[in-house]
């Protein structure tokens, strides 16, 4: 009965986990800042309400919601595979200048006037630019030259979007520091996000021997005959790829990958990545979500950077999942 109990054990924590973020979802979904009240909006959502204020739901408040969900889970996996590549549970996904290079993209285009489809665009490429020169400035010299490169460029990219700040026009200022503070405004169409998160937390799962591997070093690796260079590789363009994605829709929001792996490995008491991986991007989609429900109605009318608030409650978080974790 034992044995079967704690098998049973990660069954109930993901159950719990699940209904957990259901909760956060109807609730974002129900609550905002546009004075719709909540018996309203289900009443709306039911089919009994009127039409203004289920279109509100399901063309504004809906994409809203799911990308938060997807771009959640996106930075959440994206630091599991991080941790697991470094061997270090302070890794994050912005550690390897993805974040810092599409900002420097966007910033320039939003400096040039450019649509918001441009600015995507243009941050989609500075993301990109900026993982080639991490890797190729980081080959040969294994995974310690790749996070130095990585942590080297973000601080250069830093001080670049420090000098576009400066020389922009006062009147695109309000918008480029949302867009780095991270704000949802942007993620109008979650398709894209919500597909990659999906099959992200696929391929997680399928792979999860291999990582157990990594995470565990690399004399373990190499006695169990692991492709360590290849493996760095595939996993050092799967972090890029998602947080340029998770990016791109909701600027830079920050501790989401570095918080949620941290909590799910207390909760389980595991670092099975067949448990860590779908626990945290369910646990990433959880918390950012439920940010964002703060940042629109903590100063409503007035709508706040959701990265500014998960910075305001991540940090805290971060550092009493330390103390548990030291107890």
């Amino acid at each position: 009965m034992s044995s079967q109990s704690a098998e049973r054990a990660p069954l109930r924590g993901v159950l719990l986990l699940a209904a957990l973020a259901a909760a956060v979802f109807v609730a974002a979904l129900l609550i905002g800042s546009s004075g719709i009240g909540v018996s309203r909006a289900l009443a709306a959502l039911l089919g009994s309400g009127d039409p203004t204020t289920r279109s509100v739901l399901i063309a504004v408040r809906l994409p809203r919601v799911l990308a938060a969900f997807s771009v959640g889970s996106l930075l959440a996996l994206s630091g599991v595979l991080l941790q697991a590549l470094f061997r270090n549970s302070l890794a994050d996904p912005y550690v390897l200048g993805v974040s810092g290079g599409a900002a420097v993209g966007a910033l320039l285009a939003m400096i040039a006037g450019a649509a918001a489809l441009v600015v995507q665009s243009a941050a989609v490429a500075g993301a990109l630019g900026a993982v080639s020169m991490v890797y190729l400035l980081s080959r040969g010299g294994g995974t310690p030259r790749l996070l130095l490169t990585g942590v080297v460029l973000a601080s250069a990219c830093g001080a670049l979007v420090s000098v576009l700040l400066a020389l922009a026009d006062s009147s695109r200022v309000r918008g480029m520091v949302f867009w780095l503070a991270g704000d949802l405004e942007w993620a109008v169409s979650p398709t894209l996000s919500a597909g990659a998160a999906a099959l992200a937390v696929t391929v997680a799962i399928l792979v999860a021997r291999p990582l157990n591997v990594l995470a565990a070093g690399e004399l373990r690796a190499r006695t169990v005959g692991l492709a360590l260079e290849a493996w760095r590789t595939l996993l050092f363009i799967a972090c890029a790829t998602l947080t340029a994605i998770a990016v791109v829709s909701a600027g830079t929001v920050g501790f989401v990958g570095l918080i949620t792996p941290h909590a799910v490995r207390l909760m389980f008491r595991s670092s099975d990545h067949r448990i860590v991986a779908p626990a945290a991007a369910l646990a990433g989609g959880m918390v950012l979500a439920a940010a964002d429900l703060v940042a629109r109605t903590c100063a409503a009318p007035r709508q706040l950077p959701v990265g500014a608030i998960m910075a305001l409650v991540g940090a805290p978080l971060f550092v009493a999942l330390l103390r548990g974790r030291g107890r």
